[in-house]
């Protein structure tokens, strides 16, 4: 296990700044996920922990150790691709032993522990087998497998799921949960999907034109997204954000919303006291709706039944609007339903920048 540091960490491409100079902590031990849009610098922040590419300005620090000039081979740091990268000339068991052998690491002790780590991700039927005959679920364990008996001080995963099915997906993002759990292992995953983000992660960092825009616990950033464009990007679907103003009715501080006038929590009162009358961005969450009988009516124009919830898109007073229901809906295209919003639930952000605004 290791503590990674990245100070001031910077990478350009001649006059291009593909990520401008950052700070990132990942705690020994921990699980963290680089999530972001494609473009973001998130799989450049990944190559260059690997070794894989250079930094053009700062420090990368394992355990109080820079390791900026050190070969890939040397830093004790391995990385699962998103192609897999198996020698598709070699057995699955030769693929597992190629380090091994690489650093004449002796016969029986290569054996022993392919055979423990082909145990572990349910491989050690297909030893015999060359990539191609392999399913794709089953090359990225044994691309897993071959990372693992490195027994590395820090894994770095790739998109590693993006080429699988959704129902392979989900048992290998469970499997590499349980991996992390067993071994305790750095582990630092990189994915535009948030959904994996929000499952795997101990800290999420959210990324966006080569910054780091928010990083923290999951629930903490899903609770408490520092502008729009996080609270948009994490939560699927994702968060309503709605034109509205702050209006007081009878001294009462609220917030105005087309024709809805909502009542402000008392974490708000100081927020609409400062900005009295101004326009503010209102932003919840799809299962934070409500339909009752005090909202406005809104227009159904597309229903989305997964089984276990439905999915309404709404026009509501000229806005988009997705509401999550639990369980099963009777609602059609082009009916009617009242909508309003749960004003304990509300979240709100300046409108010009798109900040969340300070709460008490």
């Amino acid at each position: 296990m290791a503590r990674v540091e990245l100070v001031q960490v910077a990478k350009r491409y001649g006059k291009q700044s593909v990520l401008h100079p950052l700070d990132l902590t990942i705690p020994d031990g921990s699980f963290t996920v680089l999530v972001g849009p494609s473009g973001c610098g998130k799989s450049t922040l990944l190559r260059l922990l690997a070794g894989l590419d250079t930094v053009s300005g700062g420090a990368i620090m394992l355990d109080q150790k820079r390791i900026n000039d050190l070969d890939p081979a040397d830093r004790d740091i391995a990385m699962v691709f998103q192609s897999y990268a198996l020698y598709p000339h070699l057995t699955v068991a030769e693929n597992l032993a190629f380090h091994m052998q690489v650093k004449k690491v002796k016969r029986e002790e290569q054996k022993s522990k392919i055979a423990r780590i082909a145990a572990i991700l349910g491989i050690d039927q297909l030893l015999q087998r060359y990539p191609r005959a392999l399913s794709g679920g089953q090359r990225q364990r044994v691309a897993m497998g071959r990372a693992m008996v490195r027994n590395p001080q820090v894994f770095l995963f790739d998109e590693p799921l993006s080429n699988l099915d959704a129902q392979l997906r989900m048992e290998l993002r469970a499997e590499i949960k349980s991996l992390h759990q067993r071994f305790r292992t750095t582990m630092v995953y990189v994915t535009h999907d948030q959904v994996e983000a929000m499952t795997l992660a101990d800290q999420i960092v959210v990324m966006k034109e080569g910054v780091i825009v928010q990083q923290g616990a999951p629930l903490a950033i899903y609770d408490r997204p520092v502008n729009t464009f996080v609270a948009r990007f994490i939560g699927s679907p994702p968060m309503n954000l709605l034109a509205a103003r702050f209006e007081k009715r009878d001294s009462l501080p609220g917030v105005r919303c087309g024709e809805q006038w909502l009542p402000l929590p008392r974490r708000w009162h100081d927020a609409a006291q400062r900005q009295a009358d101004q326009p503010v961005t209102l932003g919840v969450r799809p299962h934070d709706l409500l339909s009752d009988a005090s909202g406005q009516p809104a227009t159904v124009s597309i229903v989305e039944i997964t089984g276990e919830s439905t999915l309404l898109h709404l026009n509501w007073q000229g806005f988009p609007l997705h509401l999550q229901l639990s369980g099963r809906s009777d609602a059609v295209p082009g009916g009617t339903l009242p909508v309003t919003v749960n004003a304990d639930k509300m979240h709100l952000f300046d409108a010009s920048s798109g900040v969340r605004l300070r709460e008490q």
